[in-house]
């Protein structure tokens, strides 16, 4: 079992921004991948980034490629993801999500999920 708990959310200003951080615990040696998701009321969860654990390539979705940044802490175990330029339309409940097996955009190939922190940003 891998238990994530997520932080960092809040409200910003249009092109402002913040960091989310995802701490994982329990049996983390085996984690893969680590990723983002987000989701609006209504909605379908929706891929935001992904890094590789131990390899270091990372994913973004296009609507935030060139603002976000998905990074991680190995020691700290720590996942991050630094959202600049935030944009209203990327006001959603952020989750961050980890597998054992490689990247994937499907949220239903996670096994693990964070509960997930609210991020608004106002126009």
């Amino acid at each position: 079992q891998v238990q994530l708990v997520e932080s960092g959310g809040g409200l910003v200003q249009a092109g402002g921004s913040l960091r989310l951080s995802c701490a994982a615990s329990g049996r983390t040696f085996s984690i893969a991948t680590m990723a983002w998701f987000r989701q609006v009321p209504g909605q379908e969860r929706e891929f935001v980034a992904a890094s590789s654990w131990r390899y270091g390539p990372t994913y973004y979705a296009d609507s935030v490629k060139g603002r976000f940044t998905i990074s991680r802490d190995n020691a700290r175990i720590t996942a991050y993801l630094q959202m600049n330029g935030l944009k209203p339309e990327d006001t959603a409940v952020y989750y961050c999500a980890a597998e054992y097996a490689l990247w994937t955009m499907m949220p239903s190939e996670y096994r693990y999920w964070g509960q997930g922190t609210q991020v608004t940003v106002s126009s």
